[in-house]
């Protein structure tokens, strides 16, 4: 009976041991800094102590044992910035993880207790290239492609990236089959150097053999082949895939292309290209809501035939509820569309629009009921510029200071737009680059009184990221800055329809004041009466905070006028702040903002809700 007794005790104590030893172990990170940030940045993002510290409790063993798997992934980053000599040095609690008495000494820790991991570094000497062969016969056009010179720090990624961009130019010249194997390196046995050898096969020159298409099912073939900028018997290019490949993806008709080069020639001598396709779904249904205190709620649907005839035809059609609310509306409106798109119009690159459309709104400036129709050629000119010539005309009933208007416009549409921020998306969140446009409407509208007038409008936006001026991880702290200008010249205010005039105020010009409440007003009435010039701009601090979230501090300006000439009394100024919230389709964007300058019909401040960065 004592036996088993003892026994049970013995097996409880044991059990309770191996429980506690098993508990995980908190503990914190502290990294020595090597004085150079992109090392240390980089040291931290390999780091498994570091990166798995929340995600991933562990035991005391398992503590010791991440600690020394650290030294290798460590030491290893270490070397590939050229210090190949370097000693990682971890302690937790003061002893080193390679002293066998520190298991023991972690399990008798007390309970809950963090335990301080300190991680050192010894660099050593910076090892330099002394000698950088290729052996191999290469052209001399691709010679000096590899960047790699004779006592250049002997950092691991710079010579990798030499031998890609020596692949990569000699694909370019034609070498579909040709290899850069990677680098040997020799060390020097008095020296910290190394003699790097590169060893190049560059194979026979080639020509584009047959190109292929796999996947296809609704969409013509012959639409692509008549897009494809590359041939057989062309001279073999790996950008020119490249291009064709996202080309074809910005049809908008395929969620993926994929490529496969052929590994010997084909009957015509040339290396065979096989693009593989996936189409999208034809049909697509999305619904948009969006809010502002200003023009209240509003919510659609849209719905999109991708391609209505297999040459990528796109029909478009959209409802949507409008003014629901709000304190500058002043009853629920509509706006509906539908539009169709001719891709590859008479020429590559060149796409036909024809839209029709019907909005009613009733605002604090006007109420206007319109139906409108538009034909629009556009043309891609580059990979930033487009432009576009159309025709529109517009019938339209509007009612201004109760008295009741109606207008027949003809306008002929000129718009010039540059886009380097390449993306896809206009609800992406831009990071660089810059967007911009000129835009010349002649319009004749007939109504009372007729009126002949041009109107001219520029926009200009930038964005720069702020990595390259504070250490930051590019993308995360960005300035973006816009400015807009637009004039009616031809009429006088009164002789422009209400709705041809400028007006400021909201989420599109300056956020604080309410929609159209910024410029000249009727008397006594102070309803907005729109202007012939307005001039407006924005500069916005844009920062994300982890995966997911951002806040953003703005300050909008502008004025509403008869000219672009500065009328202090009419500049006004709003300043605010938001949140973001980032989806795959965008950004959530929620603003507050409040008016420097409180006037009759504005409020303490305005909320804005919708789906994408204001600018």
């Amino acid at each position: 009976m004592s036996h088993s007794v003892f026994a049970l005790l013995f097996a409880v104590a044991a059990f309770g041991s191996v429980a506690h030893a098993a508990d995980p172990q908190p503990y914190r990170v502290d990294i020595a800094s090597v004085g150079n940030s992109e090392m240390d940045s980089t040291l931290k993002a390999t780091s498994d102590l570091e990166s798995l510290r929340k995600a991933a409790p562990v035991s005391p063993f398992g503590l010791i044992a991440r600690a020394r798997s650290d030294i290798d992934r460590l030491t290893t980053a270490l070397q590939s910035f050229g210090y190949y000599q370097c000693v990682v040095a971890i302690k937790i609690n003061g002893t080193m993880v390679t002293n066998a008495a520190l298991g023991d000494a972690l399990t008798a820790f007390a309970k809950g207790t963090d335990a301080r991991v300190a991680v050192s570094f010894t660099l050593g000497p910076l090892y330099h290239l002394r000698h950088v062969e290729v052996d191999g016969d290469l052209p001399e056009a691709v010679r000096g492609i590899l960047g790699l010179h004779d006592g250049d720090p002997a950092v691991a990624s710079a010579v990798l990236a030499g031998g890609g961009r020596m692949l990569t130019a000699l694909q370019e010249q034609g070498y579909a089959f040709a290899k850069v194997d990677p680098p040997v390196a020799y060390e020097a046995a008095d020296a910290p150097v190394l003699d790097l050898r590169f060893h190049v096969v560059t194979g026979p020159k080639v020509n584009f053999g047959q190109i292929h298409i796999q996947g296809l099912q609704r969409v013509h073939e012959s639409l692509l082949r008549g897009r494809l900028p590359l041939h057989t018997g062309d001279p073999y290019s790996a950008s020119a895939i490249e291009r064709a490949r996202h080309d074809m993806l910005g049809l908008g008709v395929f969620n993926q292309v994929s490529l496969q080069i052929g590994t010997a020639v084909d009957d015509t001598g040339g290396v065979p290209i096989t693009f593989k396709v996936r189409e999208r779904l034809r049909h697509t249904i999305a619904v948009t809501a969006a809010y502002s205190s200003d023009l209240g709620g509003s919510g659609g649907v849209t719905w999109s035939d991708r391609n209505v005839f297999g040459s990528a035809q796109q029909l478009t059609l959209a409802a949507s509820i409008i003014n629901v609310g709000g304190s500058d509306s002043t009853g629920v409106g509509y706006d509906t569309s539908a539009k169709y798109l001719i891709p590859d119009f008479g020429r590559r690159d060149q796409s036909l629009q024809f839209a029709v459309g019907a909005i009613k709104q009733s605002l604090q400036a006007y109420d206007q009921t319109a139906r409108t129709t538009s034909v629009t050629l556009t043309r891609k000119l580059s990979s930033v510029w487009t432009a576009s010539v159309g025709g529109a005309t517009s019938g339209e009933q509007i009612i201004q200071e109760n008295t009741t208007r109606f207008y027949t416009l003809f306008a002929l549409p000129m718009n010039v737009i540059y886009d380097s921020t390449d993306l896809n998306s206009p609800l992406a969140d831009p990071r660089h680059g810059i967007r911009g446009s000129v835009g010349v409407t002649p319009t004749v509208a007939l109504g009372h009184p007729n009126a002949t007038f041009i109107i001219i409008q520029v926009k200009i936006a930038g964005y720069f990221d702020l990595n390259h001026l504070i250490d930051i991880e590019p993308g995360r702290t960005v300035l973006a800055a816009r400015a807009f200008a637009g004039v009616a010249e031809g009429a006088g205010e009164f002789s422009l329809p209400p709705d041809q005039r400028f007006y400021a105020g909201g989420s599109g010009t300056i956020r604080g004041y309410q929609y159209q409440s910024v410029g000249p007003k009727f008397v006594p009435d102070g309803l907005p009466t729109g202007g012939t010039a307005i001039s407006a701009g924005s500069l916005e601090l844009r920062q994300r905070f982890g995966n997911s979230w951002g806040a953003a501090m703005f300050v909008d300006a502008g004025q509403v006028s008869a000219s672009l000439k500065a009328v202090p009394d009419e500049f006004r100024v709003g300043v605010g702040v938001g949140l973001r919230y980032f989806t795959p389709i965008g950004p959530i964007r929620v603003d507050v903002a409040v008016p420097t300058q409180r006037s009759s019909g504005n409020d303490a401040f305005e909320i804005y809700i919708g789906l994408g960065q204001a600018f």
